[in-house]
């Protein structure tokens, strides 16, 4: 019965969204600190200074969900667009 005082069911769906924005910023926070070619963790690699890492560069900023979405056709609902657009 105070649970139900202080947290109304409207709220339910703000935290889901809340959650999910905080959900998809640690991913992407993980993903630069892990795979960014730039960041260096080790004491080992921040001394090597300046790296032509060329082909390391490539592969991060060429990531799977990218080359997915560039085969794509850049609409977000083709087949409504065409049915409301192309006369018959």
């Amino acid at each position: 019965m105070a649970g139900s005082r202080w947290i109304r069911s409207e709220v339910y769906l703000l935290f889901a969204a809340v959650g999910a924005v905080l959900g998809i910023c640690t991913l992407q926070l993980v993903r630069n600190i892990w795979t960014n070619p730039e960041v260096r963790l080790s004491k080992e690699k921040r001394s090597a200074g300046v790296l032509e890492n060329y082909a390391e560069g490539e592969a991060y900023a060429e990531h799977g969900l990218r080359k997915f979405l560039r085969k794509r056709d850049p609409q977000v609902m083709p087949s409504l667009n065409k049915f409301f657009s192309d006369p018959e």
